[in-house]
């Protein structure tokens, strides 16, 4: 393969669509702004949230309590979960998203003690509950904390 044999794959690359280049391009004179007003104006339209003067829905509604922005979101997965691996294994946190266990593991991943488990695991993990550790360990696993 040489360097003028590579091109894109077949439908990756479209022509740039220029807006306002005249009658013939299908988009000249107003560019798909319309006819005046506000979002035809250059820097024009309204900011997110803004209900046309209405006192704004994120206004309206009563806020009550506190919210912790540095929270750290853990992902929950429980014993009952790791039964589905081998016995033997050691599972970390790719291991539990590989599995299809939870999705995305957020600020890490909390392994609660729900369900029975049979299997000699090795679990490495952000954090554990306690009757989750007992667990593991009562079926000769073993539990490291990251």
């Amino acid at each position: 393969m040489k360097l003028h044999e590579l091109s894109p794959a077949p439908g990756s690359v479209k022509d740039v669509f220029r807006k306002g280049r005249g009658a013939g391009s299908g988009n000249g004179k107003t560019a798909g702004k319309g006819h005046k007003g506000q979002n035809a104006r250059s820097g024009g339209g309204v900011r997110p949230g803004f209900e046309g003067g209405q006192m704004p829905l994120s206004r309206v509604i009563p806020k009550r309590g506190f919210v912790n922005i540095f929270a750290t979101k853990l992902a929950i997965v429980n014993v009952s979960d790791l039964e589905r691996f081998e016995d033997g294994a050691v599972i970390d946190d790719k291991a539990i998203i590989e599995a299809g266990i939870i999705k995305k593991p957020l600020d890490g991943i909390k392994v609660l003690g729900r369900g029975e488990i049979t299997k000699k695991l090795t679990v490495k993990t952000t954090a554990i509950s306690e009757t989750a550790k007992a667990k593991i360990e009562a079926a000769g696993g073993k539990v490291e904390v990251e």
